[in-house]
């Protein structure tokens, strides 16, 4: 049927060993030696499992030490000026400081991969001439030969979806800087052709984003130097996440392959292949098998596109191919021996998937009975969840479908609650407070773990948690910040915590992902019909407020991002999933507010992350999107002051859908994009109350107070102090006890000193 192939691998381990040996050699327990070879056996496992597996063409040079942005950003020497970077290899230690930070240097920018809950590294190019460092996919693509003998596929960032990526350039400087780069990119590809490498990926998922006629230009004069230059090396050219916008353009390069997403841009790709054709020269890398979902696919649907594939291309040009990286799933089913008997049956994670891909790839010359078989087994599977009783709760049903075509709004517009919130709460000019957690130690870990295990009481747990919260109220009130929080830590996670607590949702004992560096997430899997069952957050909260005089906020997660941060069901639209859970969230924050919560922050930093790639499907998805947070919100007193949190993202083209959300007060991260999101506010109106992080949260780094000031002048030039609010990018849980103490306190003496010059300038 055609030969099967991937376009990576997860890096993080069935065990989470990689994130576990980067944390070692972090915290000094690790020499760099031990580190190199640790993550060598590592990856020497995910390559031999798809070997074995029987994948005929394996990608290497996917693994990365932290990010394969950054890795590409390396390669070439791109690394910023302040990690006292020169030239040569970029040593481990400046490779780090980049990503993460030092006491002397701010992090790197980093940001949403495309529309997925991945994040990376923003390259910086601050004038330093372009170099060659070293040519790791030629190191992969050795590694993997010598070690295992697969002769693999190795994986670069194309030239223009990098250079789109990154920042620090002015437009008219874009060709001068890819006259630059491109030399060097063609570099590796000699090298690689001079080794006999095969096939190389060359991922450009910015080809499924609308792109200028000067980037359109720029692409072609890429690929055709490439190939001038490296005329028996094979090139497929891999697009992911959609479909293709300008096909006939890309059709057009001189590449001998052409990889395209049937899963996400099946609709498009389908409608182009139709409409244009697919050249009889090049190999179709068909994505058939999901790279970012997490379940079974049919079988039989999937053969019967392949079918319609070949209508276009032979089979001999075909490769069966997951639709993306499969980095973005968990690692195996295996373990997961706690759920349902229908929910893991219809379920597929990275391993599973390499599975499905070999059964398409040999089902044209398999023995037909057995592949009758497994097709059977399937779509037994997959049925028998859709006739479950968790996918068919009525009542959920028909409440959603009542709010959908409601109109959900506060009973008076903010201008007017502004007032009546003020009067209630006697809020300082530019009040300070927190996004909602604070450290989470090991301590704090393990009593969670004594307690899941039934080693420590409910009593004995909730008198632990209560502690913790104690320690933290005194420690806010000495700080002297304005509105504080309960610090969260009876929850492991802002998503999972409410799907433990609301139906439809089941959770995973190994399903990690990683989000960004060593920072794994355990999405949720929102399988069913979602439904509120009892009080989420009063206990704690009411708890927190009976502690102290000054406002405590409420602390929930949204429903666009308990949606975007899970692994949804397909059965359903996402707009109906927001809607279900809106409609539970709303039982949660009514219930705040009538035991006596005033302030109550609903998070939604996924927002952004969720807006589809296509332009013209933008708008839809916004509407509904805060369509569903007003449903969540809209019910509560005018003195009832709604927060919302949005974090990571680029917010210029959405700046006007987050006015219409309605929340009273929004703080939004700012720090680690070096401040350019306040250019956006410099560009528009915004007439709510909002805070823009003052500081990373995402770095050990405890900032200056003149770095925090130097943030809230150039913020307040634009927003009307009366409305800002003063914190920190994110909430707290990674960040150390001491740091954590040392930063808010350098946050609050600038906001003290923001109000004495506000005051002296009036």
């Amino acid at each position: 049927m055609g030969k099967s192939s991937t376009l990576g691998y997860p890096r993080i381990g069935e065990h989470r060993e990689w994130k576990k040996t980067l944390e070692a050699f972090w915290s000094g327990k690790l020499e760099e030696s031990d580190l190199h070879q640790q993550l060598k056996d590592i990856r020497l496992s995910h390559l031999r499992k798809q070997q074995e597996k029987g994948i005929d063409l394996i990608a290497v040079g996917d693994f990365s030490y932290y990010d394969h942005i950054l890795d590409t950003a390396a390669m070439f020497g791109i690394i910023p000026k302040r990690f006292g970077y020169g030239r040569g290899p970029v040593p481990l230690s400046v490779y780090y400081a980049a990503a993460r930070g030092t006491s002397e240097a701010a992090a790197s920018e980093m940001t949403k991969w495309f529309n997925t809950n991945y994040h990376y590294i923003v390259p910086e190019w601050d004038g330093a001439e372009p170099q060659l460092t070293e040519n790791k996919p030629l190191q992969a693509y050795r590694e993997a030969k010598q070690e295992l003998g697969i002769d693999g596929k190795p994986v670069l960032v194309g030239p223009l979806t990098f250079l789109k990526l990154s920042k620090g350039y002015a437009e008219g400087e874009t060709d001068g800087w890819l006259a630059r780069l491109l030399p060097l990119y063609i570099q590796v590809l000699q090298e690689l052709q001079q080794e006999g490498v095969q096939w190389v990926q060359m991922d450009e998922p910015i080809l499924v984003t609308k792109l200028s006629a000067a980037d359109l230009e720029r692409l072609r004069f890429v690929y055709t130097s490439i190939a001038a230059s490296v005329p028996d090396l094979r090139i497929m050219l891999q697009t992911y996440f959609e479909s293709v916008e300008h096909y006939p353009d890309v059709i057009q390069l001189p590449v001998q392959g052409i990889g395209l997403d049937f899963v996400h841009g099946c609709t498009g790709n389908l409608r182009s292949l139709e409409e244009f054709g697919f050249p009889a020269d090049k190999v179709l890398g068909a994505g058939l098998i999901d790279g970012r979902g997490i379940w079974r696919a049919s079988l039989r649907d999937k053969l019967s596109l392949v079918e319609q594939l070949t209508e276009q291309v032979s089979p001999d040009r075909l490769f069966l191919q997951t639709s993306c990286s499969l980095l973005h799933v968990p690692v195996t089913v295996a373990g997961e021996t706690k759920l349902g008997t229908e929910l893991r049956g219809a379920l597929a994670f990275a391993d599973e998937k390499l599975s499905e891909l070999v059964l398409l790839a040999t089902a044209g010359h398999a023995e037909e009975g057995t592949v009758a078989e497994e097709l059977e087994v399937c779509e037994r599977a997959l049925d028998a969840l859709n006739r479950s009783d968790d996918r068919n709760r009525i009542s959920v049903q028909q409440a959603a479908a009542k709010l959908a075509v409601t109109e959900p709004a506060r009973s008076i517009p903010h201008a007017e609650r502004q007032l009546l919130q003020q009067d209630k709460w006697q809020l300082p000019l530019l009040p300070t407070t927190t996004i909602g957690s604070f450290p989470q130690s090991a301590e704090v870990r393990k009593a969670r773990q004594l307690w899941r295990k039934g080693e420590w009481s409910e009593e004995q747990y909730t008198s632990y948690i209560e502690e913790q919260i104690d320690l933290w109220i005194k420690l806010q009130e000495e700080i002297g910040l304005d509105v504080l929080v309960h610090g969260e830590f009876e929850r492991t996670d802002m998503v999972e915590f409410f799907g433990e607590k609301l139906a439809g949702f089941a959770f995973t004992q190994g399903g990690w992902v990683q989000s960004y560096g060593s920072r794994c997430v355990k999405p949720p899997i929102i399988f069913g019909d979602v439904a509120f069952e009892e009080a989420m957050t009063v206990k704690e909260t009411v708890y927190a407020q009976s502690r102290t005089k000054r406002p405590v906020k409420g602390m929930l997660t949204g429903p666009i991002t308990i949606m975007n941060w899970s692994f949804v069901r397909v059965d359903i639209s996402r707009e109906q999933i927001a809607y279900q859970l809106a409609y539970a969230l709303r039982q949660e924050v009514e219930a705040l507010e009538r035991a006596g919560i005033g302030i109550i922050q609903v998070d939604e930093p996924a927002v952004r992350e969720g807006l589809p790639l296509k332009e013209n499907e933008q708008a839809e998805y916004l509407q509904w999107a805060v369509k569903a947070f007003r449903m969540t919100t809209c019910t509560v007193q005018s003195t009832t002051q709604v927060h919302t949190h949005m974090c990571y993202c680029e917010f210029h083209d959405m700046i006007h859908s987050i006015e219409a959300m309605d929340a009273d007060v929004i703080s939004i991260e700012t720090s680690r994009s070096h401040g350019d999101l306040i250019q956006s506010f410099e560009e528009n109106t915004y007439k709510l109350g909002i805070g823009l992080g003052v500081y990373d949260i995402h770095s050990p780094r405890v900032p200056r107070v003149e770095e925090m000031s130097s943030m809230i002048g150039r913020a307040l030039r634009v927003l009307d102090p009366k409305l800002f609010w003063i914190n920190p990018d994110c909430g707290l849980k990674t960040r150390g006890r001491e740091e954590t103490i040392a930063s808010l306190r350098h946050m609050v003496e600038a906001a003290r000193l923001a109000r004495v010059t506000y005051e002296c300038s009036v």
